[in-house]
C-alpha cells in the first residue's frame, strides 16, 4: 500500500560531515531518515534520506555538523511513499 504525500522540498546529506550523532533521526516529522549501515571516511554511521522528505528543515535545525542543505520546490511535488 501507498501513500501521496505533497512535498515542498528536500534534502541533501552531506555524509562525510556527519559525526553520527542521530540528532536528526527523531527530529525527522515524516520519519524518512535512518542511520546508514556503512560508515563515513571518519569511521561514524550517516543518516540516509528515503523518499517522503517534505523539506521541512528540522534535521537542518537539530544537526550540530550542518550536513543538511534544504531545498525548496517553487510548486509542491507528490511522491507515493510505501505506508
Amino acid at each position: 500500500m501507498t501513500t501521496v504525500v505533497k512535498s515542498r522540498g528536500t534534502v541533501t546529506i552531506d555524509v562525510e560531515s556527519c559525526k553520527g550523532c542521530e540528532l536528526c533521526i527523531p527530529a525527522c516529522p515524516p520519519a524518512v531518515l535512518t542511520m546508514s549501515a556503512p560508515v563515513n571516511k571518519r569511521g561514524y554511521h550517516y543518516p540516509e534520506l528515503h523518499p517522503g522528505c517534505t523539506g521541512c528543515a528540522a534535521c537542518l535545525m537539530v544537526c550540530p555538523d550542518y550536513c543538511f542543505e534544504v531545498f525548496r520546490f517553487q510548486t509542491p511535488v507528490e511522491h507515493e511513499v510505501p505506508s
